[in-house]
C-alpha cells in the first residue's frame, strides 16, 4: 500500500461522508414510538467503520455513477448491518454486553426493545431504499439494486447464514458448513453493498458478476481475519470482548486450521478479490487500498 498515509486521510474523509449520509436518513425521535427511534439511533450512531456504505459508494464511483442515488442505499446497508449486530448481541444469541466500545442496545434499552429496534431497523432500511424511486422515477437500476439488497439479506443471504450459525453454535462443524456461514453471514452484505453500487451506476451482468465474486472473497477474508483478531487482539483494540469465540465454543478458521494457515487463507482470498476487480478494466485506487486494509486490519 504505497499511499498509506494518504490512504488514512482519504478513509477518514469517506467515513465522515458515510456518517453524514447515515445520520441524514435516520428516524426522528418523536411521538409515542420515540423510545424505539432512540434505540435505533443509539445503535446507528455508535460509530463503527462504515465499511459497507463506503464500499457501496466506492463501487458506484468505480463505474462513474450518480452518488446522490447511492446515498439512501448507503444508509440502508448500514441499517441492515446494525440490525444484525443488535440481534447478535442479544442474550438468546451471543449475550454480549459491549459493542463498538460501549454498552449494547439491549443493555441500555432492555431485551424487548433490543429485539424490536433491530426488526424496525431492518424494515426502515427498505423504507429508505424505496425513497430512491422518487429520486429516479422509472429507473430500473433502482429496482434491481433493491432486489439485490433483499436477496442478500434474507434466507439465501445474511439471515440464512445467521440461522445456520445459531443452530450449530457450540457444535462440531465441517469447513464446508463454516464456509457457508461465512459466505452468507458476512460476505452476503458486502456483496449487497458492492453489487448495489455497481448496478446503480449502470454495470452490466458480467461486470456485476465480477463484483459479486470479488465481494464474496473480501467477505470471507474479512471474517477469517476477525477470527484471528479474536485470538490475537485486545478488548481495547477491538471495542468488544476478545476470545468470545473460545468462550462460546465456536468453531472458527483458527480452531480448524490454526493461525498460520488462517492467515494464508486471508492472503489468498484477498488476491482473488483483487484479481476479479482487475477484470473490470476500471480503476479506483482507493477501493483497492481499502480492500487490502480490510483484510490486514488490527481492529
Amino acid at each position: 500500500m504505497g499511499h498509506y498515509g494518504n490512504f488514512n486521510d482519504e478513509l477518514k474523509k469517506r467515513t465522515e461522508k458515510a456518517e453524514e449520509v447515515i445520520r441524514r436518513w435516520l428516524p426522528e425521535e418523536t411521538g409515542f414510538a420515540k423510545t424505539m427511534a432512540e434505540a435505533m439511533n443509539y445503535s446507528m450512531c455508535a460509530g463503527g467503520k462504515r465499511l459497507r456504505p463506503i464500499l457501496l459508494l466506492e463501487t458506484c464511483r468505480l463505474f462513474g455513477g450518480d452518488e446522490a442515488l447511492a446515498e439512501p442505499f448507503m444508509a440502508a446497508i448500514e441499517m441492515i448491518h446494525t440490525h444484525s449486530l443488535i440481534h447478535d448481541d442479544l442474550p438468546a444469541i451471543d449475550n454480549d454486553d459491549y459493542r463498538r466500545g460501549r454498552l449494547t442496545t439491549h443493555k441500555v434499552y432492555g431485551e424487548a426493545m433490543g429485539v424490536l429496534s433491530g426488526v424496525c431497523l431492518l424494515n426502515y432500511a427498505y423504507e429508505t431504499m424505496f425513497r430512491a424511486f422518487s429520486m429516479a422515477p422509472g429507473d430500473g437500476r433502482v429496482l434491481k439494486a433493491v432486489k439485490i439488497m433483499a436477496e442478500k439479506t434474507g434466507i439465501r443471504g445474511m439471515l440464512g447464514g445467521q440461522s445456520v450459525d445459531v443452530e450449530n453454535d457450540g457444535k462440531p462443524i465441517t469447513k464446508d458448513m463454516l464456509d457457508y456461514i461465512y459466505q452468507h453471514k458476512t460476505s452476503a452484505l458486502i456483496e449487497a453493498a458492492m453489487m448495489a453500487g455497481a448496478v446503480l451506476a449502470g454495470a452490466d451482468e458480467r461486470q456485476t458478476s465480477l463484483v459479486e465474486e470479488a465481494a464474496l472473497n473480501i467477505g470471507l477474508a474479512f471474517q477469517i481475519r476477525d477470527d484471528i483478531l479474536d485470538v490475537t487482539s485486545t478488548s481495547q483494540e477491538l471495542g468488544k470482548p476478545v476470545r468470545s469465540d473460545e468462550k462460546n465454543n465456536k468453531v472458527t478458521y483458527v480452531t480448524l486450521l490454526g493461525i498460520e494457515e488462517a492467515s494464508r487463507q486471508v492472503a489468498g482470498l484477498s488476491e482473488k478479490a483483487l484479481s476479479a476487480l482487475s477484470g473490470l478494466n476500471k480503476k479506483n485506487e482507493f477501493l483497492t487500498d481499502l480492500i487490502r486494509e480490510m483484510v490486514s486490519r488490527r481492529k
